[in-house]
């Protein structure tokens, strides 16, 4: 069980989500170094790495809210520009062609057709310049250090695929994807291409979702510096919803804070995570269903001792 030490949420501790929207040409990384300066706090760490090229949602915790980053919805939707007719070596614009193809004519309709083949559970093969481990390295780091790879293809599930946009004299669609974590877009780019026989490759693409928190709740990288304070951040009950809640009485608080089982009358799931709040409805951890009826705390805040 990890705890966590210090004051509960609502005296002042910052722990809270802040949801960016990550500007093109910064990494993931650089983006929580803005966050860590404009809160002055050293504890922050994100959800979902986005390329440098993409836009959009990067969620970012703050203090003991780091610890809840594996309790939160998995799932992403993403918007993006396909541009057939180029193959690349990292799948998207960024990277060297490797070839040009004439686009056929397509209609609305057999661009429908080839999607229906990448909804769902699909198998997908990471593109060469990812982040997934091989050998123990990076593949990005082999591939351009001049390594073939031939990397196998993973599970992973496209839940929507809808084309929204056709632009037959550039060889341009435009797709909204809502899928699985681990999912490449940058790889359905690809396959999509290859299956209309024309090649493809990513052009743009934006995310609009991400780990639970939308669009309309970020916040961009000039308004984290206004002054004379940082925007206020969104309570970590706001992002686990999809969990359930138990709530302690005020005889079970000073237990739960010395990281004691919880009685509780919910029949959930062994094993299921529930989200555990005070008496007054203020977050106090994280919990695990040990067995029918109890609850082994897994994150306690303010714990105690």
């Amino acid at each position: 069980m990890a705890r966590l030490r210090g004051a509960p949420v609502n005296s002042g501790l910052i722990c809270g989500f802040l949801v960016l929207d990550k500007p093109a040409g910064l990494s993931s990384h650089s983006c929580v170094a803005r966050v860590r300066r404009a809160y002055c706090l050293k504890r922050v760490g994100h959800g979902g790495t986005l390329d440098p090229a993409v836009t959009g949602v990067l969620p970012i915790a703050l203090g003991p809210a780091t610890r809840l980053l594996p309790y939160l919805r998995s799932d992403k939707t993403y918007r993006g520009v396909v541009q057939l007719g180029v193959r690349t070596d990292s799948d998207d614009l960024e990277g060297t062609v490797l070839n040009r193809q004439a686009v056929p004519s397509l209609s609305r309709e057999a661009l429908e057709q080839a999607l229906t083949a990448f909804r769902g559970a699909i198998q997908q093969r990471p593109p060469a310049v990812s982040a997934v481990h091989v050998n123990g390295e990076r593949a990005y780091k082999l591939a351009r250090a001049g390594v073939e790879l031939d990397l196998p293809p993973r599970p992973v599930t496209v839940h929507q695929l809808s084309l929204e946009g056709w632009n037959p004299e550039q060889g341009r669609l435009e797709l909204e994807v809502h899928c699985s974590s681990g999912t490449y877009i940058r790889s359905l780019a690809r396959d999509l291409g290859a299956a209309l026989g024309c090649g493809g490759c990513l052009a743009e693409l934006r995310r609009t979702q991400a780990l639970g928190f939308e669009l309309a709740q970020a916040v961009t990288l000039e308004q984290l510096d206004a002054e004379p304070q940082p925007p206020a951040l969104l309570s970590p009950l706001e992002a686990l919803q999809h969990l359930p809640t138990h709530q302690l009485t005020a005889s079970d608080l000073a237990s739960w804070r010395f990281g004691q089982q919880q009685p509780c009358e919910q029949s959930w799931a062994c094993e299921s995570a529930v989200v555990v709040v005070d008496p007054d409805g203020n977050l106090a951890g994280m919990a695990r269903v040990a067995e029918v009826g109890s609850l082994q705390p897994r994150l306690v805040i303010d714990a105690a001792g």
